[in-house]
Parts: structure tokens; C-alpha cells; sequence
């Protein structure tokens, strides 16, 4: 009985299948790709050759989760650390596709790296079987994704925003198979997936509101049905009352969700150097008043504005990568909103003539609400972050608006070549400004200096103390300091040779300085030539190991 029942579900889906199998072939077959143009391999790339430090605390935090349940030392910056535990200042609820990764194949310097392209290949995958897309859509979805090089980079590079754009993937699959079919079980793993990528990234809840909708439509479905008669403003008001199970409901999962997620920043989140959310246009109206306060948010608005498009022009100029990651992204986003306004106006037509329009609704309403996401994250990023840290956030939101793109209804694929070239143009012909996303390769004299370094720290650092996390098991690393040439920045890629289980303190000069006699960490990690390092000197500290670009030293004497 099973096997007739799998040998008809197979002869109903195996083209489906196949479909699914080459969007998976995409991932692998586009890192293979640009390492054999680069003239490397997967296997080559190294993590501690390059410029980008928030991957070491990832990674880091990671292997101690996986040998000793959290890291025994504190993770955190000028010697903060969080009210539980020893995480840094991200949730560490961002590593757990790497932690489960770990679990099931081990930990070493390409683990990340291999992880990626596994998550990536897995959703792509997964998005196939779900939302079922047709050759012209598995046709655009191709030419997308290799012109998209941030799916390259961001896999190659090991950084944990793959989990991320993975899950969103299968989140779009989902709610591409609930239009389909209404079946609650997509709907209810939609919420799952949403909740859980609020707990990494929180301005990710964006996306709870795609399926709260959809609750708040199916909920009044029935009752909405028997008043056909209503319209306008009065069908729209009755649904909304009509629907209140699905808004009571949905408001209940988003507050509880925030809650967690509040719990986990409040608990397990150190305090950064610089305020991760610029917050001054909410308090303004504290303390300005509501008139004070929408001057302020407004003027925000305004210079965070201008700013933005001084950004955008020098991105389709000079090829910056904060410029052209805007440039792509308010494409994106007014691309969504004309497809939105057509689509709407075709919706209109066809039921004013009776036509069944679910195809079309559903459509209508991911284009509706990514658009709502791009919008809201748009305003976060002019009013809540830095330019520099907040453009990276963007590319996620532009991955998975291919996959939107790839189901708008279109005849000569004008929407998809326009994408296309606007991906070229800022990522291949204007590419230069994005050295700092690209992938780094091992090299001999990087490769030798490291195993110095995992030499002296196997043999020299050794985790201590019965009661754990403290700061005997933390190594700060002084992030630059002044030498004779300028500001010297410490070569933090050797911080990857610390044993399992040690923390990292990311501190400034000037908080060593100053507190350079009441420092609570036990070793410490300089620029060499600078003057923290001659008060290192002076005091007396042992010298582990060192080279030209940093010095590590015990700040209890050299261990004999």
C-alpha cells in the first residue's frame, strides 16, 4: 500500500522534483565557480586571512558551545559581559544552524564555510518542493541568483547571515504552498520560522506580519462569504471584525516573541561599544514633547535622507559598497511597489468581471508585504543604524526579493532582465567597492604565522578557575593603538589560535589606558610598538607570542 502510494506521489511530483534538485545545484555550483575564476578551491579558504573580526566571535562562541555547553570565559567589549552566561553582544541564538552543523560533523576553520553552502543548497531545495515554480520561473530564479554575488560571498565568507536568508527561502516556499493549498500546517512553520529569525535578527520580524495576515484572511473567510453583498470600506471593516481570531491570535505569537526576544538581549547580550540601535528619535518625544518630538524625528528623517542619497550616487558612481547595496535596494523596493499597484489593478478588473482571482490575490499580497518589509527596514536603517553596519542588513532582504521577483506575473521577463542588470552593473562592473565581502585564500607566510601562533597558545593558555565564566579565561584584544606611522589596528585573525572555550573582550586604547591597572582579563592582546604594549613592558607581563602585527602577553608574569 506504501509503495503505490509513493509510486504515485513520485509519478505526480518527479518533475517537481527535478526542478527542486537544480535549484539546489545552484548554491554549490556557484561557490565552485567563483573559486576555480579566483584559481582556488573550496577547501583553501581561510577564515584567518581575512579583514572581517565579527566572524571570529562567531566562531569562537560556537566551538565552546560545542565542547564545553558556553564559553567558559566572557565574550563582550571594554570588559562588559552579559547579566547570564558569556555571549557577545549579537544574539547567540544567530549561530544555532552552525551549533547543530558542529554537532552532527565536527568544528574546524571551514566548518562555517561548508555549513553555508549546506543551508543555502538545503532551502533552495526545499523552496522547489514547496512552492512548485514553473521553468520560467526556475529560469529567472538562475539567472538571479548567479548574478546576485552577495549568495557567493556571504557562503564563502562564513557568515552566519546565511541561516538566515535560508530559513527566509523556505519561509517564502511555505507561503507560496499555504496560497495553494490553505493547509494551516505551512502557516503555523511560517510563525516558527519567523519567530525564530526575530530571536537572531529582531528587525527580521518584520516578516511575522506575512502570516499573521494570512491567519487574519483565513479566520474570516467564512464570514466574510456570507455578506457578499458588502463593499468598499464596509467589506474592509467587516473583514477586519470578521477576522479578530486571526489578529487576536497573531498579536498574541508577536508579543510573545518579542518577549523572548527581550529576555534573550536583556540576559545573554553584552554590552557593545556604541549603542547597536540609535534609539534618540523615540526618546526626543520623552523629552522634547510631541511637538519636539516630531521635529526631531522628522529632521532624523531628513539628514539620515540626504545622506542616504549622497550614498546611493557615489555607489552608482564610484562603485561603494553602502551605495550600491542602496542603489540595488530602492530598486528592489519600487520594482515591488509598481508590480503591486498592476497587480492590484488587474485584481479589480478581473473581479469586477467575476474571474477567480486567489492566483492573483496571493501574489498580490507577497509583493504587498515585502514591500511593507523593505519599507520598514528602510526607516530603520535611516533612523536606527549606521550606514556602514547597516547596509549589510539590506542584502538579506534583497536575496529573497529574487525569489519574490521570480513569480511576477510577466510576458517578455522585462522585470527579471532589469534586475539582472542592475545586479551587474553594481556587483560586477562596479564591484570594486566590495573587496571587503569577498572571500579570503590561504597563503603561505598567513598559514605559517598561524601555527606559531596555535603552538604557543596550546601551550601556553589553559582554561582555569572552578567557577566559570570569569576572567581568567579572557583575552583582550586591544582593537588599535598609536605608533610612530599612525593608528595601528591589532591583528585580530590570531585570536582564531585560542584553545576552545575562551572568551574575547574587544576593548578600545583609550579603555586600556585608562584602566590599565584595574583590568580583570588575564591576557591580553596588543599592537606592537605601541604604548600599550610599553606598559605591558613595564609591568612586567609575560610575552606568549607575537609577530608584527600583535603581541599576546599574560598579564601575570611569563609562564615557566
Amino acid at each position: 500500500m506504501k509503495e503505490n502510494r509513493l509510486r504515485k506521489w513520485w509519478k505526480r511530483e518527479r518533475t517537481t522534483c527535478l526542478k527542486a534538485v537544480i535549484l539546489a545545484c545552484l548554491p554549490v555550483i556557484a561557490c565552485l565557480v567563483y573559486c576555480a575564476a579566483k584559481g582556488q578551491s573550496i577547501g583553501q579558504i581561510y577564515l584567518p586571512a581575512s579583514e572581517r573580526n565579527d566572524e571570529l566571535i562567531y566562531y569562537k562562541q560556537v566551538e565552546a558551545i560545542l565542547q564545553y555547553g558556553y564559553p567558559q570565559g566572557y565574550f563582550g567589549f571594554n570588559e562588559s559581559h552579559a547579566l547570564k552566561l558569556s555571549f557577545a553582544a549579537w544574539s547567540p541564538v544567530l549561530v544555532l544552524p552552525w551549533v547543530l552543523w558542529g554537532l552532527a560533523f565536527g568544528w574546524n576553520l571551514l566548518s562555517p564555510v561548508l555549513c553555508n553552502i549546506f543551508l543555502l543548497t538545503a532551502a533552495m531545495l526545499l523552496f522547489g518542493l514547496l512552492a512548485k515554480p514553473d521553468w520560467k520561473q526556475i529560469g529567472i530564479l538562475t539567472f538571479l541568483f548567479f548574478l546576485y554575488m552577495p549568495f557567493s560571498w556571504y557562503m564563502l565568507c562564513g557568515m552566519p547571515e546565511i541561516g538566515c536568508i535560508s530559513m527566509l527561502i523556505v519561509f517564502y516556499g511555505l507561503a507560496a504552498a499555504y496560497l495553494r493549498r490553505g493547509r494551516a500546517v505551512p502557516l503555523a512553520a511560517m510563525f516558527g520560522l519567523a519567530g525564530l529569525l526575530t530571536l537572531m535578527r529582531p528587525y527580521l520580524l518584520l516578516f511575522l506580519f506575512l502570516p499573521a495576515y494570512f491567519w487574519t484572511v483565513r479566520s474570516g473567510a467564512a464570514q466574510r462569504a456570507r455578506r457578499p453583498e458588502l463593499k468598499g470600506w464596509k467589506r474592509l471593516l467587516h473583514g477586519i471584525a470578521a477576522g479578530r481570531r486571526g489578529i487576536l491570535g497573531s498579536a498574541a505569537i508577536i508579543a510573545a516573541v518579542l518577549g523572548i526576544y527581550g529576555w534573550v538581549n536583556h540576559f545573554l547580550a553584552a554590552e557593545y561599544l556604541e549603542p547597536l540601535f540609535y534609539m534618540d528619535w523615540l526618546t526626543a518625544f520623552f523629552e522634547k514633547g510631541l511637538l519636539g518630538g516630531l521635529r526631531n524625528f522628522f529632521g532624523s528623517l531628513y539628514y539620515s535622507g540626504m545622506q542616504f542619497l549622497g550614498h546611493m550616487r557615489q555607489g552608482a558612481v564610484s562603485g561603494l559598497a553602502a551605495g550600491a547595496i542602496f542603489c540595488c535596494y530602492i530598486f528592489l523596493f519600487l520594482l515591488l511597489l509598481y508590480q503591486w499597484f498592476c497587480d492590484f489593478a488587474v485584481l479589480r478588473r478581473d473581479r469586477k468581471r467575476g474571474q477567480d482571482c486567489g492566483e492573483l490575490s496571493g501574489q498580490l499580497a507577497l509583493e504587498g508585504h515585502l514591500a511593507f518589509a523593505f519599507l520598514g527596514m528602510l526607516g530603520a536603517q535611516l533612523l536606527m543604524y549606521n550606514f556602514f553596519d547597516g547596509c549589510k542588513h539590506l542584502l538579506t532582504f534583497l536575496a529573497v526579493g529574487i525569489f519574490v521577483v521570480s513569480r511576477m506575473r510577466t510576458v517578455y521577463l522585462k522585470k527579471a532582465i532589469l534586475t539582472g542588470a542592475v545586479f551587474a552593473y553594481f556587483f560586477f562592473y562596479r564591484g570594486a567597492g566590495f573587496e571587503a565581502y569577498e572571500p579570503d585564500f590561504a597563503e603561505p607566510a598567513i598559514t605559517a604565522e598561524m601555527e606559531l601562533w596555535n603552538e604557543a597558545a596550546g601551550r601556553e593558555l589553559a582554561l582555569t578557575g572552578d567557577e566559570r565564566p570569569n576572567y581568567d579565561n579572557v583575552v583582550i584584544w586591544v582593537l588599535s593603538d598609536e605608533v610612530q606611522g599612525g593608528t595601528a589596528y591589532t591583528g585580530w585573525q590570531y585570536l582564531y589560535s585560542l584553545p576552545a572555550g575562551f572568551g574575547i573582550s574587544c576593548c578600545t586604547s583609550d579603555y586600556c589606558m585608562e584602566q590599565f591597572g584595574n583590568l580583570k582579563s588575564r591576557y591580553i592582546c596588543v599592537v606592537p610598538g605601541g604604548p600599550i604594549e610599553a606598559k605591558c613592558i613595564a609591568m612586567g607581563y609575560g610575552k606568549i607570542v607575537g609577530n608584527e602585527r600583535a603581541a599576546l602577553y599574560s598579564r601575570q608574569g611569563r609562564k615557566e
